[in-house]
């Protein structure tokens, strides 16, 4: 019978928030279109796209899925105590839950009522 193949753990990338992975206190992440299962194992990496030439990916540590939901990014302000508590979860406690849609809006050019994946996770090392 045939043998499973083991495959590497997908990159993901925190630009945007480097400094909150580092740290251990980012533990939600929203993406648009990823895909993702529960216990899927990811590297968390600085950049993985835009490298430049000679540049390598470089890796901040292994994170577990543990939960993914799609939900609308705009619940974070019309349930505020859900927001508050959200950014927190998001690595930024020093944000409102309006200013951290905005952020995420500007960058990643969508309007607040965007469905989102939310993406709970756990560090591996």
């Amino acid at each position: 019978m045939g043998q499973k193949v083991k495959t590497m753990p997908r990159n993901m990338s925190f630009m945007l928030t480097q400094q909150q992975v580092r740290e251990r206190r980012k533990f939600v992440t929203r993406r648009l279109g990823w895909v993702l299962k529960e216990n899927e194992v990811l590297n968390a990496v600085e950049k993985a796209m835009g490298l430049k030439k000679g540049e390598k990916v470089a890796r901040m540590g292994q994170i577990q899925v543990v939960e993914a939901r799609w939900e609308r990014l705009d619940r974070m302000i019309t349930d505020l105590s859900y927001g508050r508590s959200e950014v927190i979860l998001e690595g930024f406690p020093d944000m409102t839950p309006l200013e951290f849609v905005g952020f995420f809006c500007r960058h990643m050019k969508v309007p607040p009522d965007e469905y989102v994946h939310r993406i709970m996770f756990c560090y591996l090392d």
